[in-house]
């Protein structure tokens, strides 16, 4: 259980004072034009109060038609700076490594929330997205650069390219829905070709010690197991970026295609040669147990999504009492509440089966 508690160096930015970090949690708390509220502000602080060694943000908008859910926080606007400089500032004050994770929705984009019609790299008819131009990616890539830029501006340590679950960097990597015939399409290579031009693009204008990771899903979507670890050793070997955070589900689960059954799915990104690349999870690591067994199996850190909705101060509480186990679900919206969760955030996490206690 110490190695939990053990500080993580990365190649850039500050060390984690242990490996414990925040999950980017949707949680649909901030204010309509992305702007910072009170609510984000509370929910994002009592969690690095609590003792999470790296604090990450909810995805955040880099174009103002690539949001993937309302009162989602907005990076794609200067009029953002100053409540993510006020974020910033309280997450790092509590000796967290502060992050923002960057993120395009693509054809997840509702048309409630964006007000037209979703991008894509390919038409995808049963999202009614269009193929993206040339010029739309190109322009893509410079907002996700351009985000990343300010919030070095806004004083973060860091942050995080969100490239898994389905969203518009992860669509790019399915061979499924990205049927382009250009640079962008067709081989692994030209499919992951945005991905790392926004890698170059962030390490070009961000100064030596900003701290990059990468967010990637090996299943679902389209994707292929073989594919996403082939992409995990080449960000690993080129050693662009400074951490991968890999979104499993289960980090203990076989993977579903039958062709690799057998072994743990986590097991195809702890065996690459990671360099000085740090290797992460998500994936009901909800016990302190689950996380020594995960950091055991060859995690450098574990990705705390449920139990730190649960408890703000997981890590505490974890170093308290190794065999701490989190509240039993589903839990009060009065319970909610005082772990930071304002009415809205209560909400979203009602689509969360049996996690919240319904009023009788």
């Amino acid at each position: 259980m110490s190695a939990l508690f053990e500080p993580l160096s990365f190649k850039r930015g500050p060390a984690m004072k242990n490996r414990f970090m925040l999950a980017p949690l949707t949680n649909q708390q901030s204010h309509a034009d992305g702007t910072l509220s009170e609510e984000e502000f509370r929910w994002l602080t009592m969690r690095a109060e609590g003792g999470f060694g790296l604090t990450m943000t909810c995805a955040a908008s880099v174009q103002d038609g690539g949001q993937g859910f309302p009162g989602q926080l907005g990076a794609h606007d200067d009029c953002h700076i100053a409540g993510l400089t006020r974020l910033a500032g309280a997450l790092r004050a509590n000796g967290a490594h502060a992050v923002l994770q960057l993120h395009h929705a693509g054809l997840r984009s509702p048309l409630s929330v964006i007000g037209r019609q979703p991008i894509c790299p390919s038409d995808h008819s049963e999202t009614n997205a269009r193929a993206m131009t040339l010029a739309e990616i190109e322009r893509t890539r410079g907002d996700f650069i351009a985000a990343a830029r300010r919030c070095e501006k806004a004083g973060f340590d860091g942050v995080e390219l969100h490239g898994a679950h389905g969203y518009l960097l992860c669509q790019f990597l399915s061979s499924e829905i990205n049927r382009r015939e250009d640079q962008y399409g067709g081989s692994l290579e030209n499919r992951s070709r945005l991905l790392f031009e926004i890698i170059d693009g962030v390490r070009a204008v961000c100064g030596a010690d900003f701290s990059l990771g990468v967010r990637l899903s090996p299943e679902r979507f389209g994707l292929r197991l073989e594919e996403i670890a082939s992409l995990a050793q080449r960000l690993m070997r080129e050693g662009r970026i400074d951490y991968l955070d890999m979104s499993l589900w289960d980090a203990f689960k076989e993977p579903e295609d039958p062709a690799h059954q057998g072994r743990s799915l986590m097991s195809f990104f702890t065996e690459l040669d990671r360099g000085e690349v740090r290797l992460g999870a998500a994936g009901k690591l909800a016990t302190g147990e689950a996380c020594s067994r995960a950091l055991a199996a060859g995690l450098d850190f574990v990705v705390i999504g449920r139990s730190a909705i649960l408890h703000h101060d997981f890590p505490r509480r974890i170093a308290a009492d190794p065999d701490f186990k989190p509240a039993a679900l589903p839990v009060s919206t009065d319970y909610l509440h005082k772990e930071g969760l304002s009415e809205a955030f209560i909400n979203y996490m009602r689509t969360w089966k049996g996690f919240v206690l319904e009023a009788a």
